[in-house]
């Protein structure tokens, strides 16, 4: 593909990058080498490798929160140069106010960038009602607990409207009962909001359950070392990870990674 074509196919995909870098330590840390893809509207993909591996700064990439080395990184065709309000960022921390309520904390952002409306509060309460808190309006987050902080967190991340969603292994402190619930309540809800995801994971079955592509990653300098399709349609039983089919990825995904995961 020429130059001409690979900046078209750039500007029809929701994210795109080429040749992607970064570089940390005045150069003598590569932490990201040669990341390119293209991500349609609405998909979901996860990130999964060893850790340092720049699952992490990619995303930071994408949300403009750093500068990259070298390359280029798009979102819905544009360049990006910095924070965006079409971009929104959830961490494995769900890093509430202690001091707000959890509709409180869900407003937050509509709070940082204007005066906070009648509808924009229905619209939070609709928000922690889609993600099972609609009787938590009002509790604290000393009052709830960590599944349902993060559920809070969550709910924060859409209030914000943004249609592409970078979450950096949201679920990972969480116990694996809670976690496979969450799984289930994020691949639901990414699809009604038809939101295009990008989801930081260590855990392959994790990475596998919930998208349409897996970008495996090697260790630093982190490079895309294969993408892998996920054919399973959605809505997703947790029963799929016990199939053949959902093993025989994971066991590809594995290979790939090899010795480092």
């Amino acid at each position: 593909m020429d130059g001409t074509g690979d900046a078209q196919q750039m500007s029809n995909s929701v994210l795109g990058a080429r040749s992607l870098g970064k570089t940390f330590a005045n150069g003598s840390v590569v932490a990201l080498e040669g990341a390119t893809f293209d991500i349609r509207p609405g998909s979901f993909v996860s990130l999964v490798g060893p850790s340092g591996c720049g699952k992490s700064t990619l995303l930071r990439l994408i949300a403009g929160l750093i500068e990259r080395t070298s390359g280029q990184v798009s979102v819905h065709g544009t360049d990006v140069s910095g924070p965006r309000t079409d971009v929104a960022m959830m961490f494995q921390k769900a890093t509430l106010l202690d001091w707000r309520t959890a509709i409180e904390n869900v407003l937050l952002p509509t709070e940082m960038a204007r005066s906070v409306t009648k509808d924009d509060q229905k619209h939070a309460a609709e928000l922690l009602k889609l993600v099972g808190l609609e009787e938590f309006l009002f509790a604290f987050p000393s009052q709830l607990s960590g599944g349902m902080q993060q559920r809070v967190a969550l709910a924060r991340l859409l209030q914000t409207g943004a249609d592409v969603l970078l979450l950096d292994e949201p679920f990972g402190a969480l116990d694996e009962f809670t976690r496979e619930r969450l799984n289930v309540e994020l691949m639901r809800i990414v699809g009604e909001v038809k939101a295009t995801t990008l989801f930081v994971t260590h855990n392959i079955a994790e990475a596998i359950f919930l998208a349409d592509q897996v970008f495996v990653m090697t260790p630093r300098p982190g490079r895309i070392a294969a993408t892998i399709d996920v054919p399973f349609e959605r809505p997703r039983p947790l029963s799929l990870q016990t199939s053949p089919e959902f093993n025989t990825l994971v066991a590809e995904v594995r290979d790939v990674l090899g010795d480092d995961h």
